[in-house]
């Protein structure tokens, strides 16, 4: 009986690895001493507040070099000839926690001369701790091998930013984004744990390498229960990457929310979704891939579909169209992100799935650098020309050649066309992806939303270049916003320079 007892107790004792936990950490300890910071500071003195910010999520980032080349895991059970991990800083989930916590970085630039321009609409204090907060979350997310930790994470990276959009005081708009937000958020969540519940009564754990195992040998009298929880959850996180029919908050959300946070959501918030969705898929559900695969590929015809041509039907001068456009083209790139992910449900192997997972991670890095740079020129944009029309960027290479020059760039990588290499060679990444699944009719839709993209892509960027109406005016541009400009534009110049820096993760296996 003692040692029955002891072999139990040993079974619940869970190591920590505090280097391998480290990136998340400090984003929660800095979002902590933030917001403790804010009760003792002078309104004067509020700033230092975002400098703050800045530096912890830098240093966060800095804490995944000492964890290069060197997979780790923490949080692990151990016993009865049994090993599962909570948390586990591989190689996929150093990736996707640099691409998360850089764009919390850049979103942080650009929201530090929207707080001072905002005077106080925007509560500094609450704003850093939430968007730090957020972070933290976002960086654990892909660390998590288990289902419970997976949605507390997926829950501490949404909660704070729904609360971000509604953040600025008295306006409606933002209020509206907010409860859309919350709404969709709630029911995404609710539906999520539904299934998660499913899927631990039928197969008795949570870790999700042990659900794959156990998933194949479910009781026949379980096998409902388990089929119809997989399906919960495989929705849950299609509300959460957007994808049709659960798309309808977007648009509203991001005109709604602040420039950065709408920035940060299309980036940080999109990575987040399609992270968790990459772990239930390929790694928890692998036997239920002949299920999740065509749905993906059908979710994802529809979700580029949509928000292409949605994109397409925006005027170009209705208030706030340029946000709208940058928010559809999130959707529809969302569409072509799916693509690989449903392509790993055609693989034959592991390999072939983790290749195919590995063309969404390059996509995604691609279009968060230069995505991120288009949303920092909608912010310069938005400083002198409040309602943000795509009619209102008419002329912006007379008055601003730099940030013309530097918005076509990041519009053609978007679209797909030289200069923008990295665009174009990750499209045909993905493209190869579904090719290579035999997914040919997948193609096709995607090579038809690629040419209607590029019609509203291009139409923006040509008029960036026509004869301004009126006298320019040039304006003094921040500090911190003239970097985030400058970072993101360096970045995707660099990555069109030596694609491969992105590519080689296509053709390696991440797990």
């Amino acid at each position: 009986m003692a040692a029955a007892s002891a072999e139990s107790a040993t079974s619940l004792v869970q190591s920590v690895d505090w280097l391998a936990i480290a990136p998340p950490t400090i984003a929660a300890v800095v979002g902590l001493v933030v917001l403790v910071a804010d009760l003792f500071l002078k309104d004067g003195k509020k700033a230092l507040l975002g400098w703050v910010s800045v530096a912890g999520l830098a240093a966060a980032a800095l804490a995944l070099l000492p964890l290069l080349n060197d997979d780790r895991s923490t949080f692990c059970l151990t016993g009865d000839g049994t090993h599962a991990c909570s948390y586990s800083a591989d190689r996929f989930t150093l990736v996707i926690q640099l691409l998360v916590l850089g764009g919390a970085l850049l979103a942080a630039l650009l929201s530090m001369s929207t707080l001072k321009d905002s005077g106080d609409e925007l509560p500094a204090g609450e704003f850093w701790f939430l968007l730090l907060s957020s972070a933290a979350g976002a960086a654990l997310l892909p660390a998590s091998r288990d289902l419970a930790t997976l949605i507390v994470a997926l829950e501490v990276a949404s909660l704070p930013a729904f609360a971000l959009v509604g953040l600025k005081r008295g306006d409606k708009r933002s209020s509206e984004a907010a409860l859309k937000f919350f709404l969709s958020s709630v029911t995404a969540t609710a539906v999520t744990l539904m299934g998660v519940s499913f899927v631990y009564a039928a197969t008795g754990t949570l870790h999700l390498t042990e659900i794959a195992t156990e998933l194949q040998n479910v009781d026949g009298q379980l096998h409902t229960l388990a089929q119809t929880g997989v399906a919960l959850t495989l929705v849950g996180f299609a509300f959460k990457v957007a994808a049709v029919p659960f798309h309808f908050w977007v648009p509203d959300t991001y005109v709604g929310a602040p420039l950065p946070v709408a920035a940060y959501l299309s980036v940080v918030g999109k990575a987040v979704g399609f992270t968790g969705l990459i772990l239930v898929t390929v790694v928890a559900f692998p036997s239920y891939a002949d299920v999740w695969g065509p749905a993906l590929a059908v979710l994802a015809a529809l979700t580029m579909t949509a928000g292409n041509v949605a994109a397409l039907r925006q005027q170009a001068t209705r208030a706030y169209s340029a946000v709208r456009l940058l928010a559809w083209s999130s959707v529809g790139q969302a569409g072509y992100l799916l693509v690989p992910i449903a392509a790993a449900g055609y693989a034959d192997d592991t390999a072939g799935a983790e290749k195919a997972i590995g063309s969404t991670v390059a996509y995604a890095l691609m279009y968060a650098a230069v995505n991120l740079g288009a949303f920092a020129v909608a912010a310069l944009v938005g400083r002198t020309r409040r309602l943000n029309r795509v009619s209102d960027y008419r002329g912006l290479y007379a008055r601003s050649p730099l940030a013309a020059l530097v918005l076509g760039f990041f519009l053609l990588c978007l679209a797909g066309l030289p200069p923008g290499i990295i665009g174009l060679f990750a499209k045909v990444t993905v493209f190869s992806a579904a090719v290579d699944a035999g997914l040919g009719w997948l193609a096709v839709v995607m090579a038809v939303n690629v040419v209607i993209a590029l019609f509203y892509y291009l139409q923006w960027t040509a008029l960036l270049f026509r004869a301004p109406e009126g006298e320019p005016v040039k304006h003094r541009v921040p500090a911190p916003l003239t970097a985030a400009i400058a970072l993101t534009a360096v970045l995707g110049i660099a990555l069109s320079g030596a694609p491969q820096l992105i590519l080689r993760f296509s053709d390696t296996g991440l797990f």
